[in-house]
């Protein structure tokens, strides 16, 4: 219901894909599009392949005689070879690494030329490139002073590829885009080089690092002054960036995995994270050890070379899984995920206890110390990081949704387990020693952890006939198989009510009777419901302490709603609430008055009547300014529900809200106004500007009013424009959806109730409603409730006073509390003192 305008500049100007041909021919349309006009891109690209071919380094990279004298790193640099951090820009270290880093060219290079142009592109790339190789490798040479024994193994490594130059050249970039894009780009700017440093360990991952930083400390220097360092991400943006965090724990240990000389600092226990088939070696020194360690080794070799071997990357590919549900914010998600770093903290705790002597003797203290700090710092950093953000995820799974979870995963655990014992006796003369149920069950936690935990589990017998390896195979894998696709579908499941059920029955009731303009809002999450006996009426209503505020009239059949006050209030008292209408209209507040209740107006409704409206005369001047304006610039107004509009769309709406949230500093209200949660729904209509380049430039939501089982009127919800876009947007939109109701045959349209403003209607003020009247206008500066009630003034409203009608004076200080929390339930105190000082500014 608040206009909330953020100023916008999105990735790229979205088009419209083409209906006739397929995505991926589109695809290629596009990225040949955008090379065509990214000059500096195509020749790199034409300079890294060719010069790639003609010094013979496509294949394994340039050859030893060549890498010193074109690759950088600290004997080239001692050797006096100072143009090797441009040089390195030209070569890539073998054929994989030249696909990906064409790939990357090719995807991001156009991107940044069309941000930056082509010049500071290219100054940006060939410094980052040579700030990044010359600060990574000096961080080298400083950890080999310092005696760090990562560093001294890759004091003799020379790199070469422009990837180093592209992430500096990311983080500048990152400066030209929406806070929603920014925090993303970053975020994988750095985390991308990092995770690759850690896990893999190559000098090039240290200078990429480097890079990156170098990157962002550049663009806050060539943007100073104009571009506003965002202050907090909202909810849905946090959930996304914890996601992404999260999965780069999981991802790291992969990718180091695809290396055979990672060395990483954190890849000391990466064979826990993903399972590796032991070498001959390692086969040949557990046989040395003793037969119970030879068996085993055998069995593991055989077991990664079956379906099995999908057991290796369980923790990788849980984590996964588990960094979907924390996207979309899930408690359930987020509860997992702790509980599954703490076990990993307990695992590697207990690994350094029992090995303690060994680690002590061989590396002295300090190399324990060290070994800790790598094992410990990423599951206790990643647990920092969701206990901190876990406010942000408070959405649930529905009942059933849960129930089926829980009936899935414990029934697919005890069929597994059971199988494997019970089948295993019926085999039991194909392990070696003889199973017995009791040796069998023992050995049920290695069936169901990867296959680098067997060194740490209780001895069990070695299946060595083949229906005894085929159990052993298949017990764990089926367990996780289900659990994974059951946890990842009940994530993909959507979020629910608080009370779902009700919700449904409470929506049909709205429909089938209708309510009050402002009756749609209760069918948003946070509500539970109260019912009449007969189950003709309702309130909506959410418990804050001891208060019970509503939101909105009763609903429901004509006479039954009339008696819903008394009812509720009945319903309170027997469970010691306070009961709160709010925002109601003046029926409710005569029928709240009839048992003796106060009232006091918080909020004005704007009604414009459609079947006589006509934009003509002085008074809607500014409405057909707006109009003509709009078509003049080729503005468009598009009708979608959030769901079924182009992810592009989609996109720039969030970009948009993000921005807002970012630019304020300050939470973002709820209760009566709505936000991108309830603009995701299917009886909502959303109203959207764009140009001819499919570039958003604002965008208006209406919820429906419901009356003899369908629509009749509609109430505009959720605001938003873009501060660089197209003057007059909102009143063009408004103007737009006010002609398209008119057509459709709608009675009336709602411009919405602003909370605290009023209009004079000249009546002396309550010193009770002068003291809302002075919040009012504390809040101005920061909200702006005042102002929207102005602006709505130009539609040539109906105002209509909406009302807070209570039992007691006395329950006032907690009613107020409890109304402050339910518009802004996500305060944090340091958001309350940026609001504080925003207000005594």
């Amino acid at each position: 219901m608040t206009d909330r305008t953020a100023p916008v500049t999105d990735p790229a100007p979205v088009r419209p894909r083409p209906q006739d041909g397929g995505r991926a021919p589109w695809l290629l349309a596009v990225l040949a599009a955008q090379l065509r006009r990214a000059p500096l891109t195509l020749a790199l690209l034409a300079a890294l392949w060719v010069v790639g071919a003609a010094t013979g380094s496509l294949g394994t990279g340039p050859s030893p005689a060549l890498l010193p004298n074109v690759g950088v790193g600290i004997p080239s640099l001692a050797a006096g070879h100072w143009w090797t951090p441009v040089s390195s820009l030209f070569w890539c270290s073998g054929i994989g690494s030249y696909v990906v880093t064409g790939l990357l060219l090719a995807v991001f290079g156009p991107f940044a030329e069309l941000r930056l142009g082509t010049a500071v592109t290219a100054a940006v790339l060939l410094g980052g490139q040579v700030a990044g190789t010359l600060l990574g490798t000096a961080a080298v040479r400083v950890g080999v002073a310092a005696g760090l024994g990562w560093t001294q193994e890759i004091q003799d490594q020379i790199a070469v590829g422009p990837t180093i130059g592209l992430f500096a050249l990311g983080g500048v970039v990152s400066y030209r885009l929406t806070v929603l894009w920014r925090r993303r780009l970053r975020l994988v700017v750095v985390l991308v080089p990092l995770v690759l440093m850690l896990y893999v360990g190559h000098l090039q991952g240290v200078q990429r690092v480097a890079a990156a930083l170098a990157g962002l400390a550049a663009g806050a220097l060539m943007h100073r002054g104009r571009s506003r360092r965002p202050r907090r991400a909202s909810h849905a943006e946090t959930r996304v960036l914890v996601a992404l965090t999260l999965a780069a724990t999981a991802i790291g240990p992969l990718v180091a995995s695809l290396y055979r000389d990672a060395i990483g600092p954190f890849n000391t226990f990466a064979g826990l994270y993903f399972s590796h088939v032991p070498s001959g070696a390692e086969v040949a020194a557990a046989c040395r050890d003793s037969a119970q360690a030879c068996a085993r080794a055998h069995s593991t070799v055989r077991f990664l070379d079956s379906p099995g071997r999908l057991m290796a990357a369980l923790v990788p590919v849980l984590l996964l899984v588990l960094a979907e549900g924390l996207r979309r914010g899930l408690r359930t998600a987020w509860w997992i995920t702790v509980a599954t770093e703490l076990a990993w903290v307990g695992v590697l705790s207990w690994l350094l206890a029992i090995n303690y002597d060994d680690v002590s003797q061989d590396g002295g203290t300090g190399y324990l110390f060290e070994l800790v700090g790598e094992a410990l710092l990423l599951p206790a950093a990643v647990l920092v990081l969701l206990v901190l953000t876990r406010r942000s995820f408070d959405q649930r799974l529905a009942r059933t949704v849960q129930r089926w979870l829980v009936i899935v995963v414990g029934g697919a655990l005890v069929l597994c387990c059971g199988a494997y014992i019970g089948v295993g006796l019926l085999v039991a003369d194909q392990y070696e020693p003889d199973a017995t149920a009791a040796a069998l069950a023992r050995g049920l936690p290695a069936e169901l952890l990867p296959p680098a935990y067997d060194g740490l589990l209780p001895d069990r017998p070695i299946a060595a006939g083949g229906g005894a390896q085929a159990l052993e195979i298949a017990a764990g894998t089926v367990f996780w198989a289900v659990t994974l696709v059951a946890l990842l579908v009940a994530f993909r499941r959507p979020a629910v009510h608080v009370d779902a059920e009700d919700a449904v029955r409470a929506r049909a009731l709205l429909a089938a009777h209708g309510g009050s303009t402002l009756s749609f809002l209760s069918t948003w999450d946070g509500n539970h419901y109260w019912f009449d006996e007969a189950g003709t009426a309702a309130v909506p209503y959410r418990v804050i302490a001891t208060v019970a505020l509503t939101t909105g009239d009763p609903f429901g059949e004509p006479e039954a709603r009339r008696h819903a006050v008394a009812g509720f209030a009945r319903y309170c008292d027997g469970r010691g609430w306070t009961p709160c209408f709010y925002s109601v209209t003046e029926q409710a507040r005569e029928d709240a008055e009839g048992l003796g209740w106060r009232s006091l107006q918080v909020a004005e409704d704007t009604v414009v009547a459609l079947p006589d409206l006509a934009f003509t005369g002085k008074k809607w001047q500014d409405i057909r300014t707006s109009l003509n304006k709009a078509g003049k610039q080729g503005i468009t107004a598009e009708w979608w529900t959030y769901r079924e509009a182009p992810i592009g769309i989609r996109d720039q709406i969030r970009s948009i809200s993000e921005e807002w949230v970012s630019d304020k500093g300050l939470p973002e209200m709820g209760f009566t106004l709505g936000g991108l949660a309830e603009l995701d729904d299917p009886a909502v209509r959303m109203l959207v500007a764009v140009d001819a380049d499919r570039t958003v430039h604002g965008l208006t939501s209406w919820m429906p009013v419901y009356g003899e089982g369908e629509p009749v009127g509609w109430t505009l919800d959720f605001m938003r424009r873009r501060a660089e876009g197209f003057r007059g947007v909102m009143e063009f939109l408004i103007a737009s959806a006010a002609l398209g109701f008119k057509e459709e045959g709608a009675r009336f349209m709602s411009l919405s109730g602003a909370p605290l403003a009023r209009s004079d209607r000249g009546g002396p003020p309550t010193a009770l409603q002068r003291m809302l009247d002075w919040i009012g206008r504390v809040l101005e500066p920061v909200y702006g409730f005042r102002s929207l009630l102005a602006f709505k003034a130009k539609f040539q409203p109906e105002y209509r006073p909406l009302y807070m009608v209570y039992p007691d004076p006395a329950a006032l200080p907690a009613i107020t509390r409890a109304i402050g929390k339910a518009y802004l339930p996500h305060m944090t105190p340091g958001q309350g003192v940026r609001l504080m000082r925003r207000l005594s500014a």
